[in-house]
């Protein structure tokens, strides 16, 4: 291999045989400069449906198309290299039975380029699961909270506690079982999660489920203070950027109003210079 040749992309069989290994690094991306960002530092870019709330201003997932999720997903690919994309399927796109969802997933692999595709539902999804991993779709599973759900569990409420429990492992252990190379595992207890991670041979990847997982993803948005209509108890804030450029832009709008930009330098005069002798 040259010096000069592409750096070799994640793959699904990378992920999944970094089971118990160095805990794998996912951050949403939903656009180009963002996933060159994403890339340089994270084993997954996830193109999420997440979009929807966090650029389009959607109340929830729920409205996100798959022309949405192609037309992201194609920029985040163009900005990988070396992180894997996994492009969420919006909702109503795979439900309805395995021969829908292979339809879309195909066409979201096809269309973006990216290599594999994520799913939310534990052993009621395990059929289509199999389906799909079965004719050459690779499939990161969701189970625990899952958005898309919202209006049946009632609110973006934790999913695993007391009576519940069983059946969270119940569906990781189906997801696996139907050809899941992992699985995210959203606002989970602790506890559960870690019995959870010790019982699958693929890796679990947790967002509000403790740090035992295999992993861990966060919305890209959410950890860098851009989105802020609210804001999660298990998000971190890393950094404030939307305070960040809630200041730039009230300085630039200040300087409009005042005339103070653009200034000369920032302009182009009629005449040129005249150049010096040269020696």
């Amino acid at each position: 291999m040259s010096a000069t040749s592409p750096l070799r992309p994640v793959l699904p069989p990378d992920i999944r045989a970094r089971k118990g290994s160095t805990p794998l690094v996912v951050l949403t991306a939903y656009t180009t400069p963002m996933a060159r960002l994403v890339d340089a530092h994270c084993d997954i870019a996830l193109v999420g449906d997440s979009l929807g709330m966090v650029l389009h201003g959607m109340p929830s997932t729920l409205g996100v198309t798959m022309e949405m999720m192609i037309l992201h997903g194609r920029s985040v690919v163009r900005g990988c290299q070396k992180a894997m994309v996994v492009i969420d399927m919006p909702f109503g796109s795979y439900e309805e039975g395995p021969a829908q969802a292979y339809r879309n997933a195909a066409r979201l692999m096809a269309e973006t380029g990216a290599p594999a595709v994520k799913l939310e539902g534990g052993a009621h999804m395990a059929e289509t699961i199999a389906f799909l991993t079965k004719r050459g779709v690779p499939v990161m599973a969701h189970i625990g909270l899952t958005p898309q759900a919202v209006n049946t569990l009632g609110g973006y409420k934790v999913v695993g506690r007391d009576d519940e429990a069983d059946r969270v492992m119940q569906d990781a252990l189906a997801v696996q079982a139907a050809g899941a190379f992992s699985v995210v595992l959203e606002k989970v207890p602790m506890g559960l999660a870690g019995r959870i991670t010790k019982a699958l041979d693929i890796p679990t990847i947790g967002i509000g489920a403790g740090a035992d997982c295999d992993g861990q993803v966060l919305v890209i948005d959410d950890m860098l203070g851009l989105f802020t209509e609210f804001r999660p108890k298990f998000v971190k804030r890393y950094a404030e950027l939307g305070h960040t450029a809630d200041e730039a832009i009230a300085a630039y709008a200040a300087e409009v109003r005042a005339r103070a930009f653009p200034a000369d330098e920032h302009g182009f005069p009629d005449v040129l210079p005249a150049k010096g002798p040269t020696s």
